[in-house]
């Protein structure tokens, strides 16, 4: 049946981590790519020493792209096909959207593209065209982005199922969150922000970025070749004979939604991501005049949240398969959270108080993660999870 993979495969656990890390890489290159311009937005406030010449507004409006198409139906409409085609085919698809919103974000903001026809063309039309390009290309990179993390989360749980699922969770949430942290501290690094900025320097990040998604897309490849293999190894013709009740059907969605448990976690992700993810794009250009500190500093300082989450993530993800208590520690996750904020806002503006609301925050956001994801897979049915994490991820970005 479809639930079934190989025992051969499925018990070789050197096999198991090796399918993980192919899983985690496409994951580090996308937060890469995400967040390469957040350590030098705060260059965006005087944006006549810019040849990309976009102001903070324009930035905010790029970044608004990243969920413009998840949240009009992209995500639920791409979970439903995840679990109606499988990882294998709807995974490759967004993984390759992913990979052509990144190359056309790093067209749009190279020099090539603003001495090019096409931009002559747009001009036609937009006041700015590469902010138009680099937006349509944002929004094909976050819906591909999106949709490949509901398939790696999927994946994983059909392959560490009954096994160490929240730690594989929370290892590949500190793989990709890494991701975040080598941009927040390789970035200010290969940009020369002194002076006027060029085409050069702006896109010089947007390059590696890309490489690096690349080189996902290759291990991607890994991982469907492993999984293809895995899927039909020593499976019998009654095995691969199809199963009427594993097939997904649109009048699951109404059973997942229904589903009190799932309403309680999509709640949650959407309040605590939200207060995460949004102070975190502009969390240099708040941490900068707020605690006095250099844009170096405050890189360093907004890095900490990746490399405790590198750390804790999947530690906290082995005390939830080993010793459960899940919700207990999402609630104190959550009021690390709140605690984190309320010293940004109130706290002296001494550095050392900015540290520490950070390390609260870095904390706070290795809990709730790692007891949330690994709950989805214990109270939704293995053919609807694609569905329900993909409902998940609309929610939160909404």
């Amino acid at each position: 049946m479809g639930k079934k993979i190989s025992g051969f495969f499925r018990d070789t656990g050197n096999l198991r981590w090796i399918v993980l890390v192919s899983l985690s890489i496409p994951m580090f290159a996308s937060y890469f790519f995400d967040d390469i311009f957040s350590t030098i937005s705060q260059e965006f406030e005087n944006p006549e020493n810019v040849a990309l010449g976009w102001s903070m507004a324009d930035y905010g409006f790029f970044r608004s792209a990243y969920s413009l198409l998840c949240i009009f139906g992209g995500l639920i409409v791409c979970g439903m096909l995840l679990d109606r085609w499988g990882v294998r085919i709807t995974g490759s698809i967004f993984v390759g959207l992913m990979v052509c919103g990144a190359s056309l974000i790093t067209y749009a903001i190279s020099g090539a593209f603003d001495s090019s026809g096409a931009a002559a063309w747009l001009s036609r039309f937009f006041e700015k065209p590469s902010l138009a390009l680099a937006y349509a290309g944002c929004a094909m990179f976050g819906l591909g982005s999106e949709i490949a993390g509901v398939a790696v989360n999927r994946s994983i749980a059909k392959w560490f199922k009954g096994r160490e699922i929240a730690f594989a969770m929370g290892l590949q949430l500190a793989l990709a969150r890494l991701g975040t942290a080598a941009a927040l501290i390789t970035v200010p690094r290969i940009v020369n922000l002194e002076g006027y900025i060029p085409f050069a320097e702006t896109s010089r990040p947007a390059h590696v970025g890309l490489t690096l998604i690349m080189a996902g897309l290759v291990l991607w490849a890994l991982f469907v070749a492993i999984d293809y293999r895995a899927g039909h190894k020593g499976k019998t013709k009654e095995d691969t004979t199809p199963d009427p009740n594993d097939r997904f059907k649109f009048s699951d969605v109404l059973k997942i939604i229904g589903n009190k448990h799932f309403i309680l976690i999509s709640l949650l992700c959407v309040t605590f991501y939200c207060c995460v993810i949004s102070f975190r794009k502009f969390a240099t250009a708040i941490l900068i005049p707020r605690f006095g500190i250099e844009s170096g500093t405050a890189s360093l300082m907004v890095a900490m949240i990746p490399f405790f989450t590198l750390v804790f993530a999947p530690l906290f993800g082995a005390v939830v398969d080993k010793v459960g208590k899940g919700t207990k520690i999402m609630i104190i996750g959550s009021a690390m959270i709140l605690l984190s904020h309320l010293m940004v806002a109130f706290a002296p503006g001494i550095p050392a108080f900015g540290f520490i609301a950070i390390a609260i925050l870095g904390l706070g956001y290795s809990l709730v993660p790692a007891a949330m994801w690994p709950s989805l897979p214990k109270i939704i049915p293995e053919n609807k999870l694609g569905t329900a994490f993909s409902l998940v991820y609309w929610i939160q970005n909404i």
